[in-house]
């Protein structure tokens, strides 16, 4: 196991005074896993770039109300069988769904797949999670 290394970080006090709030509920006592697991976050979060294949899941809000968003959203999934998984359909009130797509496979097609759900009008949010 490669010997860890210490660094300087500088934090402005109203990080610090959130992060210390967070740390008394969750009973975290060191600043350093906390910047561990920021870390591991980001690198996760960005890492994908890298990578030719992905795996993750793809977070879709949109207004179920406008024009026929539903099978607009159903017909750009099977245009990426290739990379779709799955997903889940997560009605949140009269108006609103969640859509959770389960992807694997070509970065690339991923990145298009995103692009094209984001097209879609109705889709208030997307939020792409690799790991």
């Amino acid at each position: 196991m490669p010997k860890p290394m210490r660094v300087g970080v500088y934090i402005p006090e109203d990080l610090v005074g959130e992060l210390e709030a967070i740390m008394r509920e969750k009973g975290i006592k060191s600043f350093s896993k906390i910047v561990q697991e920021a870390l591991r976050l980001y690198i996760a979060e960005h890492s994908w770039k890298l990578k030719d294949r992905v795996t993750g899941i793809i977070g879709l809000l949109y207004d179920h109300e406008i024009g026929h968003v539903d099978e607009e959203l159903v017909d750009i999934q099977h245009m990426y069988l290739d990379v779709v998984v799955s997903y889940m359909h997560i009605h949140l009130d009269e108006r609103n769904c969640m859509l959770a797509i389960a992807v694997r496979g070509s970065r690339e097609k991923v990145r298009e797949l995103v692009g094209n759900l984001e097209k879609t009008k109705g889709v208030k949010l997307i939020r792409l999670m690799l790991v």
